[in-house]
């Protein structure tokens, strides 16, 4: 669990810190996006730019918060599957505002930081 020195018992904090890490979100987003569970293997390619070190522990760090349910079916080959939790399609729901304002805001903010790079 995350710990602030100043606020250890800020929810905002602690709670926020941890979803709105690089990849968090995104995991999330994708699920969200999808009406089946999907494997690991369907996440990295939905994701490309996430390395499968770094999705292992955002799989595990949002499983250990209630946000996922990791499934692993008894199979040879192994066969595991994430799904989102009620707790985060709550979330989701509550993020859909500021994800929609990027995408709506993106071009403009591109070409913002374009012209604040000359």
């Amino acid at each position: 669990m995350l710990q602030d020195p100043y606020f250890p018992d800020c929810p905002v904090r602690n709670i926020i810190a941890r979803v709105a890490d690089k990849w968090s979100l995104l995991v999330m987003h994708t699920l969200n996006s999808h009406d089946e569970p999907m494997r690991f293997s369907e996440l990295l390619r939905a994701l490309p730019d996430i390395s499968q070190k770094m999705l292992t522990s955002t799989l595990r760090h949002l499983e250990a918060d209630g946000f996922l349910v990791r499934k692993v079916y008894a199979e040879v080959p192994p066969r595991t599957t994430y799904t989102l939790t009620p707790r985060a399609h709550s979330f989701m729901t509550a993020c859909r505002p500021m994800v929609d304002w990027a995408i709506d805001n993106y071009a403009a903010i591109m070409k913002d930081r374009a012209r604040a790079e000359k």
